[in-house]
C-alpha cells in the first residue's frame, strides 16, 4: 500500500493512542509516589494494635513508644525478686541487683522504611505482640545474691553424748545448709521477669557424727560404765570374824566423774581416768571408817625436858593397780562389778625412834618484836595466831608453812579487822597485825640456821621491824615457809607478854652462831604527798623507799662456814592526808 492510499481516519487515530499511554504512565507515577509516601509514613510508626509487655504502643513513634513503656512498666520493673531459702525469704531490688527492662531494645525493629508490600500491609493491619526485652548484669546480680544470703549458710550441728552425773544425755546431730548461689543466679536469669519468686537451690552438708554412732556409743560403750556402783573388797589382817572383811562402794556418780568422751572424726570413744578413780577409791575407803591413818610421833616440852608421844601404824588401801582394776570392772555387769583389793600397813612419816633420836636439846634461836598497842584488835589478832603457832613441831627435813598452819583469818576464829598494807596504802582486813608474828618467826628462822624457803617483806618499811629482815603474810598466796635442815627436830614456842611478841626455837644447834649484817641504804625514792577524800582512807606518815642488802653468816668452830645475801626493796610510804570525815 502506498502512502497515498492512507485514509483520513488512520491519519487521525495514531496521535490519540500516544496521549493515552502518557496518561497511564502519569497515574502509575502518582500511585508509586503515594505508595512511597505511605511506606515512609508507616515506616516511622509502630504498627497499629502492637503491644509490648501488654502495653499498647501502635501508631507511636519509637521515642513515644519507649516513653510510654517506661511510664507504664516502671512499677512492674521495680517489683522485687523474692528468694526463698529453706522457708526464709529475702528480697532483691532489681535496680540494685543488675536487673532492668531494655525499653529501647523492646521497640527495636518495629519501625523502619520498607517498599515490601507485605511490610506495608502489616503496618496497616498491625497486631504485633511481644514481651519486653530485659538487661541483666550477672556480676551485679551474683553480688546482690551473695549479700542477701550472707549468713544464711548453717554449719552442720555435731551431736554429742554427755554425762550429767550418771545420767546419759544425747544431743542429736543435724545437717547444715549451704545456699547454691550460682544456681540461684541462674534461676533468676532464666525466669526473670515473668518469675519473681525463686526457690533457692540448697544442699545439706552432713555432720561427721551420725545419729547411728551416737545411739550405738551411748548404748554399747557408755551405758555399761555407769550402770551401777563398783564394789571394792579387801581384808583387815589384824581383825577377825565379820570385821575382817572390808567392803565399800564407788557410786555410779563417782564412776561417771572420771569418764571422758572423745569425738574423733565422727567416732565416739570413752576413756576412764584410772589415776582419778584410784584416788576416788582411796578417799572412799577412808570415808568408810574401816581404814586407820598412821599417827606421827609428837614432841612436847615438859619444863626443861621433852617427851615423845609414840607414833602408831594404821591400815590403808594399796593403791597400786587399783585404778586399772576398777576401770575393767566398770565394763561388766551385775556381781562382776566387784574388785578385790589389797590392804597394807600405813606407816607414820615421823616415827617414835626418829623423834627420840632428834629430840631438841636446847634453844637454838629466839627473837622478840614490840607491840605499838597492847590493847587493840591488832594485838588480839596476834595473840590468836601465836597460840596456834605455839607448840608446833617441825621434824627434820620437814617444810613448815605459816599459812598452812593458821589457815584463813576469819571472824569465826576470833580475828578482827585491823591495819594491813594493800597496793602501797594502809587499809583494814581480818587478821591485820599478824605480820608482826610472821616477822618475829622469820627472824627466829634466820638465826636458827634453818633454810629459808619463802618470805615477803612489807611494801614499805615499818620502823618497829629489823630493816630488811621482816616478812608479811596474807592468805592464801603470801606465805612464810622454811625447811628444817638442822638435823634435829624444832619445837616452836610463841607467846605475847605485855608489849613483847617472842618466837623461840628449841632444837639442836647446827652452827655455833648465825649473824646478820646490813648494807647502807641505796636507791632512795622520796614519798609523794597525797590528799584523799575517799571513804575509808587511812592517813600515812611519809617515809622514803630504798633498797638494802642483808647478809646471813653461818659460824662454826670459830670460822665462817658459809654466808648468803638477799636484797630487800621498799617502796616509799606516801604522805597521805584524809579529808573525808
Amino acid at each position: 500500500m502506498t502512502h497515498d492510499s492512507w485514509t483520513d481516519d488512520e491519519i487521525v487515530d495514531r496521535p490519540r493512542r500516544g496521549r493515552g499511554a502518557l496518561a497511564g504512565a502519569f497515574v502509575l507515577v502518582v500511585i508509586a509516589g503515594l505508595y512511597v509516601a505511605a511506606a515512609m509514613y508507616f515506616g516511622d510508626r509502630v504498627p497499629s494494635d502492637t503491644r509490648v509487655g501488654g502495653v499498647a504502643i501502635g501508631g507511636l513513634t519509637p521515642d513515644e513508644a519507649q516513653s510510654k513503656l517506661e511510664k507504664q512498666l516502671a512499677d512492674e520493673e521495680a517489683e522485687p525478686v523474692v528468694v526463698d531459702v529453706a522457708g526464709k525469704s529475702v528480697e532483691l531490688e532489681p535496680a540494685d541487683s543488675g536487673l532492668g527492662y531494655d525499653y529501647e531494645e523492646s521497640v527495636s525493629g518495629l519501625t523502619g522504611f520498607s517498599l515490601n508490600p507485605v511490610d506495608l500491609v502489616n503496618h496497616v493491619r498491625g497486631g504485633v505482640e511481644r514481651e519486653v526485652e530485659v538487661a541483666v548484669d550477672e556480676d551485679a546480680l551474683a553480688a546482690a545474691v551473695d549479700e542477701a544470703t550472707d549468713g544464711m549458710d548453717v554449719k552442720p550441728t555435731e551431736g554429742k553424748v554427755a554425762l550429767d552425773g550418771a545420767k546419759i544425755t544425747k544431743t542429736a546431730s543435724k545437717p547444715g545448709l549451704t545456699v547454691e548461689r550460682d544456681k540461684v543466679v541462674e534461676a533468676i536469669v532464666e525466669g526473670w521477669p515473668s518469675n519473681r519468686a525463686i526457690d533457692a537451690a540448697t544442699t545439706q552438708p552432713k555432720p561427721k557424727l551420725s545419729q547411728a554412732e551416737i545411739d550405738r556409743f551411748a548404748k554399747d560403750d557408755l551405758a555399761p560404765l555407769v550402770s551401777g556402783p563398783v564394789t571394792i573388797k579387801t581384808t583387815d589382817p589384824k581383825a577377825s570374824g565379820a570385821d575382817k572383811t572390808i567392803s565399800f562402794e564407788l557410786t555410779a556418780e563417782q564412776l561417771a566423774a572420771v569418764v571422758s568422751i572423745k569425738n574423733s572424726q565422727g567416732k565416739l570413744s570413752a576413756t576412764v581416768d584410772e589415776d582419778k578413780i584410784q584416788q576416788s577409791a582411796v578417799a572412799a575407803g577412808k570415808a568408810s571408817g574401816r581404814f586407820r591413818p598412821a599417827q606421827d610421833a609428837t614432841v612436847q616440852r615438859n619444863g626443861r625436858s621433852f617427851s615423845v608421844t609414840p607414833s602408831s601404824s594404821g591400815l590403808e588401801l594399796k593403791a597400786e593397780g587399783l585404778g586399772a582394776d576398777i576401770a575393767a570392772a566398770m565394763k561388766k555387769s551385775g556381781s562382776e562389778r566387784t574388785v578385790t583389793a589389797r590392804a597394807q600397813e600405813a606407816k607414820p612419816e615421823f616415827t617414835t625412834a626418829e623423834a627420840k633420836r632428834t629430840l631438841p636439846k636446847e634453844q637454838i634461836s629466839t627473837f622478840t618484836t614490840y607491840l605499838p598497842d597492847t590493847g587493840g584488835v591488832r594485838t588480839n589478832n596476834i595473840k590468836i595466831a601465836a597460840r596456834q603457832l605455839d607448840g608446833a613441831y617441825v621434824a627434820p627435813g620437814e617444810t613448815f608453812s605459816l599459812n598452812q598452819l593458821l589457815g584463813p583469818r576469819t571472824p569465826d576464829k576470833g580475828y578482827q579487822k585491823a591495819g594491813v598494807i594493800y597496793a602501797g596504802r594502809l587499809t583494814e582486813d581480818y587478821g591485820g597485825g599478824i605480820s608482826q608474828l610472821s616477822t618475829t618467826l622469820f627472824n627466829a628462822v634466820f638465826f636458827s640456821g634453818a633454810k629459808i624457803e619463802e618470805f615477803h617483806p612489807h611494801s614499805f618499811y615499818i620502823s618497829r621491824y629489823p630493816e630488811g629482815r621482816e616478812a608479811t603474810i596474807s592468805w592464801p598466796g603470801v606465805d612464810n615457809r622454811f625447811t628444817n635442815d638442822t638435823g634435829a627436830g624444832i619445837l616452836i614456842n610463841a607467846s605475847v607478854n605485855g608489849d613483847e611478841v617472842t618466837v623461840s626455837f628449841d632444837g639442836r644447834k647446827a652452827y655455833d652462831k648465825v649473824e646478820a649484817s646490813k648494807s647502807a641504804r641505796r636507791n632512795i625514792v622520796p614519798p609523794k604527798k597525797i590528799t584523799d577524800d575517799k571513804k575509808g582512807c587511812v592517813p600515812q606518815s611519809p617515809a622514803p623507799g630504798f633498797s638494802v642488802d642483808i647478809t646471813r653468816t653461818f659460824i662454826k668452830g670459830g670460822s665462817t662456814v658459809k654466808s648468803s645475801t638477799f636484797t630487800t626493796t621498799y617502796i616509799p610510804q606516801d604522805d597521805v592526808t584524809c579529808t573525808n570525815p
